[in-house]
């Protein structure tokens, strides 16, 4: 029961909010569900060394190589090391120069790096060598987004959605790119596809929440809805506090915006793309701040 689970709620008051949020976000902000960091896996660490261990025999082939470099460079991802999961990258791709998800795997670094003709190159390489690769149109089309292309980003992002047209976190970043590109006509986009969603996926209200038919109150209300740990709590307020954070941006509220992502950071969920994005996402606002 959730009763029962050690993650403590408390009211958080943010500092730093009152100069710049009004007060109906203050009041909702002072009441957010705050999570327990996601642990270090022990087992992650463990085969992390395992990996080491069997990397040292010399009679494997460049193919088991290329694999065992590709497995452990996804636990480093995972625990949040993300310069010896690149450098495992490298290798795997050095020793099978066509493995498509290395190069896809690459590339998400290489965004967050904000070494964008790199990203780009690399997720050309994963459709090249595979064509198919679902992933590599998202996280193409969202390298495309933040390096100033959304015209192009919306081809990508459109493509990943239509692939399975019921699940909103790719309808919410089809319309990313789309409110960048064509703003007058994104919100249509996001309306039509609001009729393929279902209303039992709670990501549903964070399209309902940017298309102004459910308020951020109702939104932070329900995120509690289904959840049975922990985990799936803390996994949950990764994304949502994410997607919040690009809402606030979108209605020109950079502080509460910031907070948001620095939240959805707290939780050390290193491997979903919303906490991938977080810090670039903080990192932008910082610069628009400057340039304002």
């Amino acid at each position: 029961m959730l009763s029962r689970l050690s993650l403590i709620f408390f009211v958080l008051v943010v500092t730093g909010c009152a100069q710049t949020a009004p007060k109906q976000q203050q009041t909702e902000m002072g009441n957010l569900l705050v999570p327990e960091p996601a642990p270090l896996s022990i087992r992650s660490q463990v085969a992390i060394a395992r990996f080491g261990q069997i990397l040292s025999n010399a009679e494997l082939t460049d193919e088991d190589k290329a694999q065992l470099h590709f497995q452990r460079g996804m636990l480093y991802d995972s625990v949040g090391l993300g310069g010896l999961a690149q450098f495992d990258y490298n290798r795997a791709i050095n020793f099978k120069p066509d493995m498509a998800e290395a190069y896809n795997s690459l590339g998400v670094h290489m965004v967050q790096q904000e070494e964008f003709s790199r990203a780009y190159e690399a997720f050309d390489s994963t459709l090249d060598i595979d064509p198919g690769y679902d992933f590599a149109f998202l996280n193409r089309g969202i390298a495309l987004y933040y390096g100033g292309r959304a015209d192009l980003a919306v081809s990508d992002l459109a493509t990943f959605a239509n692939k399975a047209p019921d699940d909103p976190f790719r309808v919410l970043w089809a319309y990313f790119a789309e409110s960048e590109y064509a703003p007058q006509t994104a919100q249509q986009q996001l309306s039509q596809r609001r009729e393929n969603l279902p209303d039992s996926h709670w990501a549903t209200g964070l399209v309902d929440l940017f298309l102004g038919q459910q308020t951020e109150k109702q939104l932070l209300d329900s995120l509690l809805n289904g959840i049975t740990s922990e985990k799936e709590l803390t996994d949950r307020l990764c994304e949502a506090y994410f997607y919040l954070g690009k809402y606030h941006e979108e209605n020109n509220q950079p502080g509460v915006a910031s907070n948001y992502f620095k939240f959805a950071l707290s939780t050390n969920v290193y491997e979903y793309v919303e906490h991938r994005y977080a810090r670039l996402e903080l990192q932008r606002l910082r610069q628009n701040t400057v340039t304002d």
